[in-house]
């Protein structure tokens, strides 16, 4: 006969000792608590035990006998009464919200049912067990040292945004079982060429448990992306290779050891039990009202602010508990360095509306854990005041859309806007230049997993997502996108080479501003997406980076940017430039210039062409001494110009280092007076007179 003891409430979840375990669940309004048993191939229960203790909100017991490997799941009873905001239905096996690993998938199937199908109120009896995965108890696992952690400056980060399987499935060498998973990640190749990208940190799409949507499944696809979690502490399994649980971990510890951090993209902000017609896998049976937020008088309908149907109640204190506590075992155990938060307004809303001051934010910022990573913030939801872009606290990073359709009006044809261009060049100091906020808060990016690749940008006039079923009706309208006279693939080398040069153009312009640069997978290689601008359902060759096929000449001109950026601090600086003096030599800290030298209109409405010349932020320590100085020009009109050249800061010359229309050319002196080709970045560093070359 199994030993049941009171246990402890103090730790949610399983906690292994010498004796067994003990098992503590949060659930306010459950009226029992029990801790379901299985086999060890998680198909039939083996026992049922009830929870024999509760404290407050918290049921508790300790089990003795149990260890390592046992497969176990949950049963909650309480009111089913959904107008009340309560679905407890003990036919259901629950997943406990702090399991570490998932023996089985989930996958489709009527027994999940919240409802009887067509009744509209009936709970579904059906015993949901054989449908569920089971958690798998674990014993603790050893925190990470430390001093692991690169801890690379913000100034000096370089993000890449990646999808575990998209970025390895079609590797060259990586096949079989390694191929998509962690273990890929990991690989000594995949890492060389992220180290020659200069890349400082990869930024991972969802790898927290997640599960595909039933009207996904129905159509033969499955949620690629990953924005459907289920199970917070969980790596996704599907991306396990031979590595097995420890894949993750080890990957973590290979991207370490070359200095190369790791971001994880969370969703916290809804889960994937959808809404009131959705399955119940775990928070809805444990306890809807207090995990959810539920509509005022409604109780039954879900607040949606995230379009998927529900929205997580972090208001509630064991809803916040629960997200913080998986966030440090990232940190402490899995070794991540930051986090990416989607839809993070949701995340920051009380009931007054979006809250810098938000009890989330709050807790995060002075975690002792937590504040010390990487914190970004996508800064928009669908809910009520829902764009906060710049709004964040001081120490985020935010995703900045408006930098990328800045920088794709500038260089589409019909569309100039050089007046935003310039406030992207310098970090978007009008929307973050507050409260001691950092240039590294704009995140910048051309491109990014949802909307279209790089290279599709300059392929695809339109959108072309009918491989997901919807009839070309999702995904984003406007992408800014031109095709250059052909639609797609071309053979014709005329538009073959405008297109490459529209590409270097937009990715230059994220290398070259201020802020922090962001590239996503596969646009390196310029890899495309066939036009899909919404390809989160597409598991298989419209997603997966075609490195076979893809451009290497194209990363070679991204390295060389991002070495660029590296060797010269003025473009990553820590204070905002305004064009001010600087006190010690009443020198402004940037200046702009038109594409003769001369000055910048302004009010030119057809303005399409600036150059701006950055030296050090007015007050950044060391600003005199250091000669660093780097002039940019910019021209996206029609009409190459000739350039004459500001005076170089003292005891330099101006090396043209740079030339997005001659991207294998080297640098050279420059002369005082250089042409400035149409649709072209040329770039102009303050260096040293040569000592040998330097001729043309």
């Amino acid at each position: 006969m199994t030993r049941l003891g009171p246990g402890s409430p103090d730790r949610l979840g399983i906690t292994l000792d010498a004796e067994g375990a003990n098992i503590a669940v949060f659930s306010d309004n459950a009226t029992a608590m029990t801790l379901c048993l299985f086999d060890a191939e998680g198909l039939h229960e083996t026992a049922r035990i009830p929870l024999p203790e509760r404290s407050g909100a918290v049921w508790h017991g300790h089990v003795a006998g149990l260890g390592p490997g046992q497969r176990y799941g949950l049963r909650a009873d309480g009111p089913f009464a959904p107008d009340a905001g309560h679905w407890f239905n003990p036919a259901k096996l629950l997943l406990d919200p702090y399991a570490r690993a998932l023996h089985g998938r989930f996958g489709p199937s009527d027994l999940v049912a919240s409802l009887v199908p067509g009744s509209g109120t009936a709970p579904d009896r059906s015993d949901s067990a054989p449908a569920m995965p089971k958690a798998v108890m674990l014993p603790d696992q050893p925190r990470v040292d430390p001093a692991e952690h690169p801890r690379t400056p913000w100034a000096e980060t370089v993000i890449y945004e990646a999808h575990v399987k998209g970025a390895t499935r079609l590797w060259p060498g990586l096949s079989g079982p390694v191929a998509g998973t962690y273990d890929a990640l990991a690989a000594p190749e995949v890492i060389a060429h992220l180290r020659r990208l200069g890349v400082t940190a990869v930024e991972l799409l969802p790898v927290h448990a997640f599960i595909d949507d039933g009207f996904l499944i129905d159509r033969g696809l499955v949620n690629y992306w990953g924005y459907n979690s289920i199970a917070f502490f969980v790596p996704e399994p599907r991306y396990t290779g031979p590595a097995g649980q420890g894949g993750f971990r080890a990957m973590v510890r290979a991207l370490h050891a070359a200095g190369i951090e790791v971001i994880l993209d969370v969703v916290y902000n809804h889960t994937g039990e959808s809404d009131a017609t959705g399955p119940t896998y775990s928070f809805r049976g444990l306890d809807n009202a207090a995990y959810y937020r539920l509509m005022p008088g409604r109780a039954r309908s879900y607040v949606n602010d995230t379009g998927t149907g529900n929205t997580f109640n972090l208001s509630h204190p064991f809803v916040l508990r629960l997200v913080l506590d998986s966030l440090r075992y990232w940190v402490e155990v899995m070794g991540v360095d930051g986090f990416r938060f989607d839809l993070a307004t949701t995340l920051a809303r009380e009931d007054h509306g979006f809250d810098p001051g938000s009890g989330f934010l709050d807790a995060l910022r002075q975690d002792p854990v937590l504040a010390g990573v990487k914190l970004i913030a996508e800064p928009w939801d669908i809910g009520p005041g829902g764009y906060q872009l710049g709004a964040f606290p001081p120490g985020f990073g935010e995703w900045n859309d408006r930098f990328r359709d800045g920088v794709r009006r500038f260089w589409s044809a019909g569309t100039r806007a050089a007046q935003d261009f310039a406030g992207c060049l310098l970090g978007s100091a009008a929307t973050f230049d507050r409260a001691g906020r950092r240039p590294f808060a704009s995140v910048n990016y051309a491109a990014c997993h949802d909307g279209m690749t790089l290279a599709d940008l300059a392929a695809y006039a339109g959108k072309h997502n009918e491989a997901n079923g919807e009839g070309n009706r999702d995904g984003h309208g406007e992408n800014l996108s031109e095709n250059f006279g052909v639609e797609g693939p071309t053979g014709d080398p005329a538009i073959i080479a405008a297109r490459a040069q529209r590409c270097r153009n937009l990715i230059a312009s994220v290398f070259l501003a201020q802020g922090t640069p962001m590239l996503r997978a596969g646009d390196e290689v310029l890899g495309s997406q066939q036009g899909n601008n919404n390809a989160y359902p597409q598991d298989n060759a419209i997603s997966w980076i075609d490195w076979a096929g893809g451009d290497a000449g194209f990363a070679t001109f991204v390295a060389r940017l991002a070495a660029f950026r590296r060797d010269h601090p003025v473009l990553r600086q820590s204070r905002f430039l305004h064009g001010r003096p600087r006190p010690l030599d009443r020198v402004p800290d940037v200046a702009w210039f038109d594409l003769t030298g001369g000055p910048i209109d302004w009010r030119d409405p057809a303005l399409c062409a600036l150059a701006v010349l950055v030296r050090g932020a007015a007050g950044a320590p060391g600003y005199v001494a250091d000669p660093d100085a780097v002039l940019i020009a910019c021209n996206a009109g029609a009409e190459a110009a000739r350039m004459t050249l500001p005076p170089p800061p003292a005891g330099r010359m101006w090396w043209r280092a740079l030339d997005t229309a001659a991207p294998e050319g080297r640098d050279w002196v420059a002369e005082a007076v250089e042409p400035i080709p149409s649709e072209s970045i040329v770039v102009f560093a303050a260096r040293a007179a040569a000592v040998a070359g330097g001729a043309r």
